[in-house]
């Protein structure tokens, strides 16, 4: 009982993150479960998918319900996210994983500190109100209620291009590493695209739950989804979910950047110090 309580804690905990910045709830789950509770890899990784698609069930509600994701935008990358972590799944083992782990977080590193110098500068809010061809042809403006600012808020998709490039990245990173691609996703929309952080995260919510159902299927066939794990975990995710997601929408989008930056920023010296063989 007093397990399942905790993994019911640790569930709710990765919801309201994962749900709040976007990201998921794997990078909570599994060190947690892995160090703090002695659970094997493959079973922490198992219960890390679930978590995802719990995540992305609870926020991606909320968010739907509040107008705040962009679906148009978010199918429209999906495609890229699919076709990257299919190449990166059939690439695997072509390349040296230590060399991309590097290589991916520079990139999580450098992307840590443009929006460092987004909030330095005080253009941590600015919006884009420019047309982009691409992007209105196919139609993936949106405009979301701010509750902070208590105003309607429209705003422009631009550079639709390198977003679905950084987008294929993001996929290949997922198949060749086996790692989370939330990250990234919200610096494709957010940094390349100029979506506002909120719509952004909104939207990598449910692109997330996507990616991952897709993933769990073989994961369960596996052996590696143990539902006395999965269970308890994905009921605390969707509660923690369905808070972060109501808290997110209280939150500036200032308040969220600064929360956002040092978790990427540990994610990308994670990568890179596990390129270099050193595990922490």
């Amino acid at each position: 009982m007093q397990s399942l309580l905790l993994l019911a804690a640790v569930g709710i905990i990765a919801g309201v993150i994962g749900s709040l910045l976007g990201l998921g709830g794997g990078m909570v789950v599994t060190p947690i479960l892995t160090m703090m509770m002695g659970l094997d890899i493959k079973y922490a990784i198992g219960a890390s998918v679930i978590s995802v698609i719990a995540t992305s069930s609870g926020a991606s509600i909320a968010y739907l319900k509040d107008d705040m994701l962009n679906l148009r935008v978010a199918m429209f990358l999906e495609i890229a996210t699919t076709i990257g972590a299919i190449s990166g799944a059939l690439l695997a083992g072509v390349f040296s994983s230590e060399i991309l782990f590097v290589l991916f977080g520079v990139l999580l590193a450098y992307s840590a500190f443009n929006m460092v110098m987004k909030l330095v500068r005080h253009q941590a809010d600015a919006i884009v109100t420019q047309n982009d061809e691409m992007a209105t042809k196919l139609k993936l403006n949106g405009s979301y209620y701010d509750k902070v600012q208590q105003k309607q808020i429209d705003y422009s998709v631009t550079h639709v291009p390198g977003g679905f490039i950084m987008m294929l990245a993001a996929g290949l990173a997922s198949g060749l590493l086996g790692i989370g691609s939330g990250a990234f996703k919200v610096i494709a929309m957010d940094t390349i695209m100029k979506m506002p952080l909120k719509p952004s995260s909104a939207t990598s919510n449910l692109m997330m739950g996507v990616t991952a159902a897709a993933s769990a299927t073989v994961y369960f066939f596996s052996g590696a989804i143990r539902p006395e794990i999965a269970a308890p975990l994905a009921v605390g995710v969707l509660i923690g979910a369905t808070l972060g997601s109501r808290i997110m929408q209280h939150l500036s989008a200032k308040t969220i950047r600064i929360i956002f930056v040092p978790i990427i920023l540990y994610m990308g010296v994670q990568m890179i110090l596990k390129g270099f063989g050193i595990n922490i």
